[in-house]
């Protein structure tokens, strides 16, 4: 980790950015936790190689982006690829400004002119224009042809990172030639100990029996979606931290849950296997003074 440190911070000494670009690099509200994937990562964007991060949700891509361009000290853009995002929407476009025709840079354009990172969400939404406008910039001639204008060579110092999750309504197959222009990480779910250390990082008044009892419910969920009782939707560590905020805040625990997980599934009988569960791990009559010390927050 020293080592990988050091190329980071000679890294940040080569290509440093200007005054203007540091409010972009991002202040990630979570810090990422799993040494294996951050070091696969560390090392993949050192070596100038472009990331794709699948997996299921909640398995920490944007947080592992964030924390990455927090570390390399670069501005960060995020393109969302939605249905109606379209080359324009990606490098640019000219645009009338005080009576004058001026170009107004895309994400794509402002990460390689500046040096940035790029997080390119949810790429196999992309529709056909908006990924063929990528293969130049992301494979070794890390260029971008503007039609009718010039040709923009990448910072040596741009790198994208795309993320893909499974199974998502107007999601498909990513195809075999952009596939192959990233390194691919498969991200993990976040194993017990390494929840219970996020939770104590996010809630530093919560009890460390109760951040026990709240990383073994999600695996508890994790093992009731994989053996087909429960649905994906029931799997949430956005939804636990959640429900801990408003707990935290003075609202009921039966509640707080409810909205954080268990409404989270639209048919009564998954719902009731998630309360069992919830009932299995947690004790009823639960309060806030019982999770946490102090205060609320």
């Amino acid at each position: 980790m020293e080592d990988l440190q050091i190329k980071i911070d000679d890294f940040k000494s080569k290509y440093p950015i200007s005054e203007e670009l540091k409010s972009r690099i991002p202040e990630p509200r979570f810090e990422f936790f799993g040494e294996m994937v951050w070091n696969m990562a560390v090392h993949a964007l050192l070596c100038g190689k472009n990331l794709l991060l699948t997996g299921e949700k909640s398995t920490g891509k944007n947080v592992l982006a964030e924390n990455l361009a927090k570390a390399f000290g670069r501005p960060l853009w995020n393109v969302s690829f939605h249905v109606n995002i379209d080359q324009s929407g990606l490098i640019g476009t000219d645009t009338l400004k005080n009576g004058s025709v001026v170009f107004e840079e895309g994400p794509i354009y402002q990460v390689a002119t500046s040096g940035g990172f790029g997080v390119l969400d949810e790429i196999n939404m992309a529709k056909n224009e908006a990924a063929a406008v990528l293969h130049s910039i992301l494979d070794y001639r890390r260029i971008i042809d503007i039609p009718g204008s010039e040709i923009i060579k990448l910072s040596p110092a741009s790198r994208f990172i795309a993320t893909m999750n499974y199974g998502y309504a107007g999601t498909r197959e990513l195809n075999e030639a952009l596939l192959s222009r990233f390194v691919v990480i498969e991200m993990p779910r976040m194993e017990a100990k390494d929840l219970v250390r996020f939770l104590k990082k996010e809630f530093p008044l919560m009890k460390g029996t109760y951040a026990d009892q709240f990383a073994e419910l999600y695996s508890d969920l994790i093992k009731k979606s994989e053996a087909g009782e429960i649905s994906s939707s029931g799997v949430d560590i956005r939804g636990i931290v959640d429900a801990l905020d408003l707990v935290n805040s003075g609202l009921s625990v039966k509640e707080s849950l409810d909205m954080g997980l268990t409404n989270k599934s639209f048919d009564p009988y998954e719902r009731q296997l998630i309360q069992d569960a919830i009932n299995a791990r947690l004790p009823k009559g639960l309060t806030r003074k019982d999770i946490f010390e102090g205060n609320y927050v």
